[in-house]
């Protein structure tokens, strides 16, 4: 099965536009603001393999990339048209990223991705359907080595009736069937059933589309 042949909720929703993307997601997520939180928690070394699962156009693949340089950073990200962004940013900023085209949940046959330091994937979970959801963290829990740590940064448990207000604008973009285990959160437990270990809810971010957790879990 080819990605063509799969749906998956594409940047920006499906009536977004790649080429707002970028600006959209700093402007309504804060993205500095939680970017660097993950950046920092993330903590990539010289000798780590990273894979960043969900990439899109490869923001936060170049900045661990720049912050070790000595590191091994693969993206994945089911999207050409979103990987084509990626690559020449890539180029751009002089980061060497090694680039998968793949679904989150279809990753076992990439020999590169197995047994990896650390994981990271920002905003991917709340696009995706509950079975998907489920399978991408199993996927994950399986990529990672024996004692690798998870970084992921998404919409979380809106706690607060603003926060649940702001986070109906994301509900109309990426669908809410899909987003509303996010906002009730599910994620923690997510990762619990998938295997994953010590999971903790690292920071709770308010933006202008909802609260952006980023949550840490071992292996």
């Amino acid at each position: 099965m080819t990605n063509a042949d799969r749906d998956f909720v594409p940047a920006l929703g499906k009536s977004g536009s790649l080429e707002r993307y970028d600006a959209a997601i700093a402007l309504m997520t804060r993205e500095k603001r939680w970017r660097s939180d993950l950046l920092r928690l993330t903590a990539p070394q010289p000798d780590e393999r990273i894979v960043d699962i969900g990439c899109g156009t490869g923001t936060f693949a170049i900045a661990l990339k720049q912050a070790a340089a000595g590191s091994v950073i693969l993206a994945v990200d089911p999207d050409p048209a979103v990987l084509d962004i990626a690559r020449e940013k890539a180029k751009a900023a002089g980061a060497d990223i090694i680039w998968f085209e793949a679904m989150g949940d279809e990753l076992d046959e990439i020999e590169a991705l197995q047994g990896s330091d650390k994981i990271v994937s920002s905003l991917v979970l709340h696009q995706c359907p509950m079975d998907v959801k489920q399978a991408i963290a199993r996927q994950m829990h399986r990529l990672l080595k024996p004692g690798g740590a998870l970084f992921l940064a998404d919409y979380g448990e809106q706690r607060s009736l603003l926060m649940r207000a702001l986070f109906r604008q994301i509900q109309w973009l990426d669908g809410f069937e899909y987003t509303e285990p996010n906002a009730k959160g599910c994620v923690p437990e997510l990762l619990t059933a998938a295997g994953f270990e010590a999971v903790e809810e690292m920071r709770v971010i308010p933006t202008p589309t909802g609260s952006i957790s980023i949550y840490r879990a071992k292996r």
